[in-house]
């Protein structure tokens, strides 16, 4: 099976402010005894966006204005902390195409681009003014483009980067080493065949 070649990402956001948020934030720790993934929908940030006695706090994921939002906006080292794949999985799972952040912890961005859900890095000004712009108008439509490198809403558009290995392996639907051996499977075979220790 052919995975998707994600070229673009569009959508409206929203803003989790914050520097070093770490893996422990984005998804508490009693969560990692999940049996799939799929359990992890909901539970992004969980700690942060309800008290001890499961109340909301306000925080902006639960803002009715923002339900729905595709692409999430962040500050610097985001996804620090422990390694655990849990962390991008509940982000995914809970409806997130895309993160938009200063900059990312290396282990959490590999780990969102082996989902499909590309990390990508901006200056702190031009995620402080697209914040800025979804706060006034929640519905903007926020458009991520893989080719050109821009990220685009109303009548703005700025840079935005990743490294080029994994911009390549996104957009050319390579983003997946798991479904890639599934897909050469055969000749995965063959070279196992013909190896002595095997």
């Amino acid at each position: 099976m052919a995975l998707s070649k994600i070229t673009s990402i569009c959508g409206t956001a929203v803003h989790v402010p914050g520097t070093d948020i770490d893996t422990d934030r984005i998804i508490p720790a009693r969560y990692l005894k999940c049996v799939t993934f799929d359990d992890l929908a909901g539970k992004h940030f969980y700690d942060v966006r309800f008290d001890t006695e499961g109340n909301p706090t306000g925080h902006p994921l639960d803002d009715p204005r923002f339900a729905g939002s595709a692409i999430l906006l962040s500050g610097a080292n985001f996804g620090c902390g422990s390694s655990r794949e849990h962390a991008p999985q509940s982000i995914f799972r809970s409806g997130f195409k895309a993160v938009l952040a200063e900059s990312f912890a290396e282990i959490f961005f590999g780990n969102s681009t082996t989902l499909g859900m590309p990390c990508l890095t901006a200056a702190r000004e031009d995620i402080e003014a697209l914040s800025a712009a979804i706060a006034n108008a929640p519905d903007t439509e926020v458009t991520i483009d893989l080719e050109a490198m821009t990220v685009s809403y109303r009548d703005s558009s700025v840079a935005i980067t990743m490294p080029a290995s994994a911009r390549q392996a996104l957009t050319s639907g390579r983003w997946d080493p798991i479904q890639e051996l599934l897909d050469n499977a055969e000749e995965t075979a063959t070279v196992g065949s013909s190896l002595p220790y095997v």
